[in-house]
């Protein structure tokens, strides 16, 4: 059997410690950070995505961050196409590659190496299923996805309607449910040896995590932010419906005060940890390291787990 080359992937929810451990890492395996959110991509949006700045880096070379305009979309199979390139060029420098972030659909297209085709996005009937929505309530979408794709649907919660649609969206595009297009792009051989980390944290501490991670990206300017980008752009077929921004949009067009735009942003945060838990629970090759740890705990625990 080849020996495949090691791939790093530390995920996990937001605020759970990422950045911090990965850059930590990289510094002491001489390593390269591969970016895996699917917000860090677009340029503009630093507070509201958490992007690490210059300082936080420490010098350590990150890749796939800020590189796409908030005016573009941006798939899951660019992402991959995007990831495979990095690893590429980190490998051929003698470094090792790490791939850091919380989206799980770009974790799994890597580790598990799913293809996902780009399906073109059929505008009329997204209006039918947001007709739906507003006339029969979002269950009525997710208990159709159900009916279709109900091992897919284990992934993903009764409030996610991004995740709910795209299940829809792709089997009236394709005639065929997305489990049924990952059975078979799973069979492509995986290129390299993805060792799988994910940081779990007591929800309660996570939630406190969370709660204060909003108030600093408050105090940093997250409504300055979303007026430039509003500001410097006029189209946005995905990046103003990311967490924080939807919400600061809204509070900009009147629909809440500040301090309730501040609690919506805290709640679906909290949400969305939730179920990025969910899906991250699913991978069975996920080693789970302890948040509460020391960091250079954590990096041994990671050494260990991939020796």
């Amino acid at each position: 059997m080849e020996n495949k080359q090691k791939v790093i992937v530390i995920c996990g929810p937001t605020a759970s410690g990422k950045t911090a451990l990965s850059i930590e890492l990289a510094k002491r395996v001489n390593g390269e950070i591969i970016s895996c959110d699917s917000m860090q991509i677009y340029e503009d949006m630093d507070i509201g995505t958490a992007k690490p700045s210059e300082e936080e880096m420490q010098g350590i070379k990150h890749y796939l961050l800020g590189f796409v305009s908030p005016e573009e979309r941006y798939s899951v199979a660019q992402y991959k196409l995007d990831a495979k390139n990095a690893i590429k060029e980190i490998l051929s420098k003698g470094k090792v590659p790490i791939v850091v972030g919380g989206t799980g659909l770009y974790v799994d297209s890597l580790i598990y190496e799913i293809e996902y085709n780009d399906i073109k996005i059929d505008e009329d009937y997204r209006k039918e299923l947001e007709g739906v929505i507003e006339e029969q309530g979002l269950d009525k979408l997710y208990q159709m996805a159900l009916e279709i794709d109900p091992i897919a649907m284990e992934k993903i919660s009764q409030n996610d309607k991004k995740r709910i649609m795209r299940i829809l969206e792709i089997y009236k595009s394709t005639g065929k449910t997305k489990t049924e297009q990952e059975i078979e792009s799973r069979r492509n051989p995986v290129e390299y040896d993805y060792k799988v980390f994910a940081i779990n944290w007591d929800r309660e501490v996570l939630y406190q995590r969370i709660n204060k991670r909003v108030d600093i990206m408050i105090e940093q300017g997250l409504v300055e932010e979303v007026k430039a980008i509003l500001k410097k752009y006029h189209n946005f077929p995905t990046a103003m419906q990311g967490l924080g921004y939807k919400e600061v949009v809204d509070y900009l067009n009147g629909s809440y005060t500040k301090d309730e735009m501040i609690e919506k942003i805290k709640m679906e945060t909290r949400r969305y940890a939730k179920r990025q838990l969910t899906w991250f629970r699913k991978n069975k090759q996920t080693i789970w390291i302890d948040g509460t740890n020391d960091i250079q705990n954590n990096i041994d625990v990671i050494l260990e787990g991939i020796s």
